[in-house]
């Protein structure tokens, strides 16, 4: 349990009958605790805004005052960033931020948090691009393209320039999954570090300087969790306005080309 790496541990709950896919080939099937800190997330934002709603006052009490908060916050971010048309994306902006905002807070308090897994963000980080890539030939066609072609630099540079930003663009789901796991795990790891000096200090025999590590340990465990609390939101946030930084791009392609 001392080991820090413990807590991303995958463990089956329930194991499932596997199955073979074309192309993908042997899948193995299992309910675990990936899924079920997943299922818990999505049950909490749904429980939420249910409250919220049901709740709702002339004078907003604190539960509806935190699900407008909320809610401001992101239709303000889709209308400064995407503009006017940014209502119609704030459904699924609001969606992926509640999200990862419910499973960021909730691995503070379980055994285990989705975001610190690479598959999970991986598929956020894919969903995001592909909503991005649909809309952008959706609203623009073959136009889309002009993504790559940059009309203010000099007609010379700008093939170099438009493969610059063409793999830029493709490394996009890439930034996003890296940028939350990374900031997932190493905060939980060095939670689970400092948690575990607290623990040698106080029962692990290290005698008279337990009485100096044990505070020092756990002032820093404090501190962090404090600070995690702080980074579960802003790795949600951080999510969103790439999202609709990335939304923009495609949305208002010709005004900004």
């Amino acid at each position: 349990m001392a080991d820090p790496l413990h807590q991303f541990r995958i463990q089956k709950y329930v194991d499932l009958p596997d199955v073979t896919l074309p192309v993908i080939g042997h899948v193995d099937l299992a309910f675990t605790n990936s899924h079920l800190a997943m299922t818990i997330g999505f049950l909490v934002v749904v429980l939420f805004l249910q409250l919220v709603t049901m709740s709702a006052k002339v004078v907003p009490g604190r539960l509806q005052a935190s699900g407008e908060t909320l809610f401001g916050m992101i239709d303000n971010m889709t209308d400064s960033i995407i503009g006017h048309d940014g209502k119609k994306y704030f459904p699924f902006v609001f969606a992926i931020f509640t999200f990862i905002l419910a499973m960021n807070i909730l691995g503070l308090f379980l055994s285990f948090t989705a975001t610190s897994q690479l598959a999970i963000t991986a598929t956020f980080g894919v969903i995001a691009f592909s909503v991005v890539v649909v809309v952008g030939f959706v609203k623009n066609g073959l136009g889309f393209f002009k993504l790559f072609w940059p009309t203010g630099a000099p007609l010379v540079m700008r093939p170099v320039v438009g493969l610059i930003e063409f793999f830029s663009f493709l490394l996009r789901p890439l930034t996003l999954t890296l940028r939350l796991f990374g900031n997932m795990l190493g905060g939980h790891v060095a939670l689970k570090v400092f948690a575990g000096f607290v623990a040698t200090a106080v029962i692990g025999g290290a005698g008279w300087l337990g009485i100096l590590i044990a505070p020092l340990s756990m002032g820093m465990t404090v501190g962090l969790t404090a600070l995690e609390f702080l980074v579960a939101f802003l790795q949600a946030f951080v999510f969103a306005v790439l999202t609709c930084i990335y939304l923009n791009d495609v949305v208002n392609l010709d005004h900004a080309h």
